[in-house]
């Protein structure tokens, strides 16, 4: 019992102590760490993400037939979790087309704000024409 009440005299005592050692004008916060901000969840320092990066990706222009508008097919190889093969999957993307892209172009797409109910992409450059 006397054990019990000598280490909570101790551990309520390691605030006070760590509080008369700051000095004058310092707050508990700047002696306890200088890249650590008092309030949770606020760490100063390089923990945030890196901003501006927009998601790009390549793809395969499918249907040019919308004003301004194209549908973008990207492939992508993903391993079959049984069969430990390699299966291609599709995914297709509806893109804002100022570029004048057309059916077969192979095309860079980067991720922008809502343009319209399904576009939320944009055709950045258009890297290899389709050949006719």
């Amino acid at each position: 019992m006397a054990e019990e009440n000598s280490k909570e005299a101790v551990t309520t005592d390691a605030p006070e102590t760590a509080a008369a050692a700051t000095e004058s004008g310092q707050t508990l916060a700047q002696a306890v760490g200088a890249g650590v901000d008092a309030q949770a969840g606020n760490a100063t320092g390089n923990e945030a993400p890196n901003r501006g990066r927009r998601a790009e990706k390549i793809g395969v222009v499918a249907s040019d037939k919308m004003e301004k508008t194209c549908v973008v097919r990207v492939d992508r190889l993903i391993k079959h979790p049984k069969y430990r093969r390699y299966v291609r999957r599709t995914s297709k993307f509806m893109a804002h087309n100022e570029k004048g892209a057309t059916v077969g172009d192979k095309v860079r797409i980067v991720e922008t704000r809502p343009i319209s109910a399904h576009k939320r992409w944009r055709v950045v450059e258009i890297i290899q024409k389709a050949e006719k």
